[in-house]
């Protein structure tokens, strides 16, 4: 089935809260690109320029203990989940106020207080562990549900067909959210797979619903993420959706994207999440001035992380150290 727009009135203040995470995050992410310009960003790394809504609709839609787990394009993700913005730029720019102490950097954003269960920079890895999050819940009792998040690339990994098939045959609380871009790091993903939808198109193989929504739309994306996770949360089982959606750069830093059909790009700008929903509000009567000061308190959010970033120290030499095994050190070791 394919979901479109919203058949249920949202509330006016999840509404705002998914604007402002959208801004907030395309702000983040703008700037985590000059930062990267400037050289003060090492190594790699992949944004969300384009595909805020998905984030911003499925984290309107969890409850505060439930669990994410995503890619490397992790930083729109890790967000919205309520995770200082000072942390996570500082974890960018390789500083010990960072929220892995500056060591694990933009692929590898984990805050476990906020229920952000890691970034994944193997393609896949990370669809087993959060079936294995879902089965603990599930054990427990908790009715937490895991919300694994994942590119289209990933549906030709065998991973992915392993954790669904478990999930599927232990009918576990796990949601897994393909974020469809068209793109499998530089390579059309319909040019290296038999079906039009990599996710949706497979779901009946593992007894699922082909679920296909409009991942530009964060109220249809909120919809969909609310119908899925309760049924998760109720003892319902797994759940697989495709978010279609579009990166408007390249795969990462290092690629200038040149390899997409210019008219492809124009017509996906044109669908811009961030100018698109600000219209949608206006439209619905939510004044100028309103979504002018949540732009704004994103704009100083944004000033008040980089600076703080940019102060703080790198880490010590010795914290090389710590984070390695189960006790936090390695002395035990030698």
């Amino acid at each position: 089935m394919t979901e479109t727009t919203t058949v249920a009135a949202i509330p006016r203040q999840t509404r705002l809260r998914m604007y402002r995470d959208i801004v907030r995050v395309r702000r983040f992410e703008e700037r985590a690109y000059k930062l990267f310009m400037d050289g003060l960003v090492k190594g790699t790394s992949h944004l969300s320029i384009g595909m805020e809504a998905i984030a911003a609709g499925f984290g309107a839609a969890m409850r505060d203990d439930d669990l994410t787990f995503c890619t490397y394009r992790g930083h729109a993700h890790t967000l919205v989940r309520g995770t200082p913005m000072p942390r996570v730029m500082g974890e960018l720019l390789g500083r010990s106020t960072g929220v892995c102490g500056g060591k694990g950097g933009s692929m590898h954003l984990t805050s476990v207080e906020h229920g952000v269960m890691g970034s994944y920079a193997i393609i896949g890895a990370h669809l087993p562990i959060a079936a294995g999050a879902a089965w603990s819940a599930q054990l427990r009792g908790s009715d937490q549900v895991t919300v694994c998040f994942f590119g289209d690339g990933t549906t030709n990994i065998g991973a992915f067909h392993e954790a669904l098939n478990l999930a599927a045959v232990w009918e576990l609380p796990v949601v897994f959210v393909c974020e469809n871009n068209l793109y499998m790091e530089y390579t059309a993903i319909a040019d290296v797979t038999a079906v039009e939808r990599p996710a949706a198109d497979r779901a009946s193989a593992y007894g699922l619903a082909p679920i296909v929504v409009d991942g530009n739309d964060p109220e249809a994306v909120h919809e969909q993420a609310a119908r899925v996770i309760q049924r998760a949360r109720d003892g319902g089982g797994p759940s697989l959706v495709e978010a279609l959606t579009y990166r408007h750069g390249g795969h990462s830093r290092a690629d200038p994207g040149t390899y997409r059909p210019q008219e492809e790009i124009d017509a996906w700008l044109a669908r811009d999440p961030v100018p698109s929903y600000r219209r949608r509000l206006l439209g619905d009567g939510v004044a100028e001035d309103e979504l002018a000061a949540i732009e704004m308190e994103a704009d100083a959010d944004v000033d008040a992380a980089t600076e703080a970033a940019r102060q703080a120290p790198f880490p010590a030499p010795e914290e090389a150290f710590t984070d390695v095994w189960a006790d936090g050190g390695s002395s035990w070791r030698n």
